[in-house]
């Protein structure tokens, strides 16, 4: 049985996760928060200076295909989404790589939203499915204020919307391309051909 296995509940495992983050965090210089109760919609925060970064955690375990599907939703009994307005960073655990992304919250919260990515690549197959790659083990964004993470997250989301698009139309483009659309039909070509002849 794999440790992370032994915990009775995603709750138990959860608890562990977030004193993992904040010793973590505390190795890497930051001030380290911890409010009472959960009742917020932030499970860590980090001071520096005048600002307060407030840290949703997360963790996966699960190991899909070439990656590991991360998920950010609250959970399964609350539909209503994180607010961008609450939070400003989530800190997912990849617990079998014990590797940790620092990802802005404005890159997942930003329309369309995302509740799940993939992330560390054992082997990239698929060109652009792993966008987030820059926020592993990023911890220096802990270190930027809320305004910063707040221009970086929506810069990122639009360019996670351009490389969404591009793939969507070259899809588009292929699919064409194989069925043999928006090429002259054979017939139209011939009556061409003798159009000119006659010219």
């Amino acid at each position: 049985m794999k440790f992370w296995e032994r915990f009775a509940n995603f709750k138990e495992r959860g608890e562990w996760v977030e004193l993992q983050f904040m010793a973590d965090a505390a190795s890497h210089g930051y001030h380290v928060i911890k409010p009472c109760g959960d009742s917020l919609e932030y499970d860590v925060a980090v001071g520096h200076n005048s600002d307060m970064i407030r840290v949703q955690v997360k963790s996966s375990s699960v190991r899909n295909g070439t990656g590991y599907f991360c998920q950010f939703r609250r959970n399964w009994l609350v539909k209503e989404p994180y607010s961008i307005d609450e939070l400003n960073i989530f800190a997912t655990y990849i617990i079998p790589e014990k590797v940790w992304y620092l990802i802005p919250a404005g890159v997942l919260l930003t329309p369309p939203r995302k509740v799940g990515i993939m992330a560390c690549p054992m082997t990239a197959l698929r060109k652009n499915r792993y966008r987030y790659e820059q926020y592993r083990e990023a911890w220096e964004l802990l270190g930027k204020t809320r305004c910063a993470l707040s221009k970086c997250g929506k810069a990122h989301a639009t360019y996670i919307r351009s490389l969404t698009k591009a793939t969507s139309n070259d899809r588009a483009r292929r699919h064409r391309e194989r069925s043999g659309l928006g090429r002259t039909p054979a017939l139209s070509r011939g009556r061409a051909k003798r159009g000119e002849g006659l010219a």
